[in-house]
């Protein structure tokens, strides 16, 4: 049995440890085999020496990084004891990296090691294709370096646009002519740039067409130069669709999908765009695919638990189709 004491040098351990210790309960969870106790500014760990060893090294990366961003939750909590790539890019600085500043004057930064990915990949990559559950910033963090490139004049517009696919409803129901059916449907794309752009200055390039949000099949027949262009809910573009889309790329554009493909809504799924295009455009040169996953959730701490209550019933549900078969 070993015993180790660590000392929280000029940390607050309320706010470290979280209110009734809710924080240092959620560490404690991932090391079940030591006692974990807390008294003040110190805290005393029993247990195997290499359960020890493990534990204190975490947990000096975790004060470390409690330093550097002046934050501690459960998902920081989670993301730093389970993903070791974003440990990195974060002991490394490199999540203190701004993108832009939004309208609020709050910096908006690339969250987890996924989101890190997509920025760089930016970089060297003209098209990006950017996979996964809900959640998990693709298309916030996609808009926010659309924004940063239309400033930086790296692209003369932004084009934002999705496939009119309803998830169980009927645009055409609604009341309005098109625009106003449509616009209800692009909601999303607008609030992520109302967070990123002054009120009049996106109204003025919503009017003269610096920035475009509109439906995919209005596409069509363009050619997409010197622009930024996020199809968001590629995941419902049929593969005609997406192979029209994708052609329209013109000199001196940045392309970037982003979809959930466990959310398709189109008759039939494999009649997905997005799952062929993942599968045949993997290895050319000058295209990215990142595949998020629920460690790149930023919303309520529900929804990560939400999306794998979710798939662990779609796996069951495919195992039993499997055995059904034999």
């Amino acid at each position: 049995m070993t015993e180790i004491i660590i000392f929280l040098e000029d940390i607050d351990p309320v706010v470290f440890f979280g209110t009734n210790n809710s924080l240092l309960d959620k560490i404690r969870s991932f090391f079940p085999k030591i006692k974990i106790m807390a008294r003040g500014n110190e805290i005393k760990c029993m247990g195997e020496e290499t359960e020890i060893t493990i534990f204190a090294e975490k947990f000096n990366e975790l004060i470390e990084y409690y330093r550097k961003y002046h934050r501690l939750d459960e998902q920081d909590i989670e993301k730093y004891f389970f993903d070791a790539e974003h440990m990195k890019s974060a002991s490394n600085g490199e999540f203190e990296q701004v993108i832009i500043f939004g309208t609020s004057g709050k910096p908006v930064r690339a969250r987890t090691a996924n989101q890190l990915l997509l920025v760089n990949d930016y970089k060297k990559s003209d098209l990006i294709i950017a996979e996964g559950p809900a959640g998990t910033g693709k298309t916030y963090t996609s808009i926010a370096l659309a924004v940063k490139a239309l400033k930086d004049r790296e692209v003369k517009k932004i084009i934002l646009t999705r496939p009119a696919v309803e998830a169980g409803e009927k645009l055409g129901f609604l009341p309005g002519d098109m625009k106003e059916k449509l616009d209800p449907y692009l909601q999303p794309l607008y609030d992520a740039l109302h967070d990123m752009l002054p009120l009049k200055k996106l109204e003025t390039w919503l009017e003269d067409g610096t920035v475009q949000i509109a439906p995919l099949a209005f596409m069509r027949g363009r050619t997409l130069e010197n622009a930024f262009v996020i199809l968001d809910e590629a995941q419902n573009a049929t593969i005609s669709q997406l192979k029209m889309f994708l052609t329209r790329m013109g000199v001196s554009s940045k392309f970037i999908m982003t979809g959930d493909t466990t959310q398709i809504d189109l008759p039939r799924k494999n009649d997905s765009g997005m799952l062929m295009a993942m599968r045949i455009l993997s290895n050319i040169e000058g295209i990215s695919i990142i595949r998020f996953d629920e460690r790149d959730i930023v919303r309520h701490k529900l929804v990560k638990r939400i999306v794998r209550a979710y798939e662990n019933e779609e796996n069951e549900t495919e195992k039993l189709k499997n055995n059904s078969k034999r």
